[in-house]
């Protein structure tokens, strides 16, 4: 499938599970989960049928020899599963009506869970969530109604394909849920901007603030993409496409780490996901140890215990944001930090690769969220950034528009960290202006939008060759069309000038209007001449 093919299925599914919602007694936040692992059930469906022939001729094979295997074993070996009968979406799809189609669900995705043959993936399904379809008739029949309308999904669809639903109903979930929803999902546009600009084409990925993985995701659509690039000009062979990253991700909510892992798997992304607090666990040991790290985390916490944090060297290398005036014993209560945004500003800093390693690796980068208030914050939180500043690690700044978010309105700023920065001058941007208006509420980047700024950052570090390539892009973009639009447009020019009075006023608007698809061929010259003085 396509893009436009995918987006239009998008937006049918979408419609469908909406208006299924609409039926029952089901909040946003009882609906989404479930609805997610109804596309990640016929995803495994798919991915099961696509090796089902050589399992099945294998265990065929194999049967009584003295190398004879279980199904189960050689599905694992082939596909990464078993997927039993009882978990076949047309099983689910083929019950009766008087079935209880939810706890059958339910079973279907423990079934899931016991084949994966993998610890990690143990409790990661939704399950008893299926529990609130059964409350009422409608809620039965909304359920039946989202089995029908997956499976318009193509059985052929692969898991890029579900990697890009998934996103999708994503981010209409937390839409939906306005703030709640932010607290999962960052906005898709902030994300690829994010992305980038940092460019994490291969190595380690951390995000210790992950929600449902969406940081992961768009890593991984900026390495498919720029692979793509390196093919079609012939500097990559399909050989040497494949993709390397590894993603660690940590999220101390329970269910959104079951949506990230669902999300990891989806897209088929190598890497973990733990439930941990980020202020006082550290799983993988993260000082010093990422190629890049992304995050939104939460803005202006103050209950963080300085206990929790200050023996700790991914958030004291720099000074603690602490107060001028310590908490008093008597007044029972524990020390806390000023605003843990300077804790998270500490760990960026602290868990990127150290600089030999980044120059070696070409790494060493990393993307976060901020409020604005963080980039002028005063007392210990102006000696950590002055140190930071010091230590040659912040590449740039860039100011947000506001209600680019679910959780805030106003504008936030991304810190752009590099420890193999080529100078010491840092980059600001002010994209305070640029948007698409959404709706009165909510604002996003186009495509266009997000090339262009990132183009800045390229500019800056010299790379001209980009921007030229950008500006050819767009000229072959608008040649494409233009050209269309000739092949549709000359016939009625024709017709016209065969109707009009030869002294008619009109005539002389038809003429030019001629000459100016004339002009195109002139205009390809022009821009080949200059594609020609500026490349390098």
């Amino acid at each position: 499938m396509n893009l436009e093919e995918i987006k239009k299925l998008e937006d049918q599914l979408w419609e469908a599970a909406d208006n299924l919602r609409a039926n029952t007694d089901l909040k946003p936040n009882e609906y989404a989960t479930p609805v997610l692992g109804l596309i990640f059930l016929k995803f495994t469906d798919n991915k099961y049928s696509a090796y089902e022939e050589a399992i099945q001729a294998e265990f065929e094979a194999l049967q009584g020899t003295r190398r004879s295997k279980s199904i189960e074993e050689i599905a694992i070996k082939h596909c990464g599963f078993y997927l039993p009968p009882q978990a076949r979406y047309k099983y689910l799809l083929e019950l009766p009506e008087s079935a209880d189609l939810a706890t059958k669900i339910s079973e279907a995705m423990q079934l899931i869970e016991d084949f994966k043959n993998d610890e990690k993936f143990v409790d990661v399904l939704p399950k008893n969530e299926y529990k609130a379809f059964s409350r009422l008739p409608e809620s039965k029949a909304a359920l039946k109604g989202l089995l029908r309308s997956f499976s318009d999904i193509p059985a052929d669809a692969s898991g890029d394909v579900f990697g890009r639903i998934y996103e999708y109903f994503l981010g209409k979930f937390a839409l939906s849920e306005g703030q709640k929803g932010g607290e999962f999902f960052t906005p898709t546009s902030v994300v690829k901007l994010m992305v980038e600009i940092i460019e994490p084409y291969h190595g380690t990925v951390y995000d210790p603030a992950c929600g449902s993985g969406g940081m992961f995701v768009q890593s991984l659509h900026f390495v498919e993409h720029r692979n793509q690039q390196l093919k079609e000009l012939g500097e990559l062979e399909e050989s040497d496409a494949a993709i390397d990253l590894s993603v660690y991700g940590q999220e101390k909510t329970r269910d959104t780490v079951k949506l990230a892992k669902m999300n990891l798997f989806v897209n088929g992304l190598r890497g973990e996901i733990r439930q941990a607090n980020s202020y006082s666990e550290d799983p993988f040991n993260s000082f010093e140890s990422f190629d890049f790290i992304m995050a939104n985390p939460p803005f202006n916490v103050d209950d963080v215990a300085v206990t929790t944090v200050e023996e700790d060297k991914r958030f004291n290398t720099y000074g603690l944001p602490r107060k001028k005036t310590k908490a008093k014993k008597s007044d029972g209560k524990a020390e806390t930090v000023t605003n843990a945004n300077y804790l998270w500003i500490s760990l960026f800093a602290t868990s990127l690769k150290n600089k030999a390693e980044a120059k070696a690796r070409n790494t060493g980068r990393a993307a976060l969220v901020m409020p604005n208030s963080a980039s002028d914050a005063r007392n210990a939180e102006e000696d950590i950034r002055k140190q930071i500043i010091e230590d040659n690690l912040i590449y740039g700044m860039l100011t947000l528009p506001s209600n680019m978010f679910y959780t805030v309105t106003l504008p936030a700023t991304l810190w752009f960290f590099d420890k193999n920065k080529a100078d010491d001058k840092i980059l600001f941007i002010d994209a305070r202006n640029i948007f698409r208006q959404i709706d009165r509420a909510h604002r996003d980047f186009t495509d266009e939008q997000i090339q262009n700024i990132a183009m800045i950052s390229k500019l800056h570090k010299g790379r001209r060759q980009d921007y030229v390539s950008l500006v050819d892009s767009y000229f072959k973009s608008g040649m494409q069309i233009l050209g269309e639009t000739v092949s549709d447009v000359k016939p009625l020019i024709t017709q016209l000038k065969s109707v009009i009075d030869k002294d008619s006023a009109i005539k002389a608007t038809v003429d030019d209007l001629a000459k100016n698809w004339q002009a195109l061929a002139p205009l390809q010259d022009k821009y080949e001449a200059y594609v020609s003085t500026h490349s390098l």
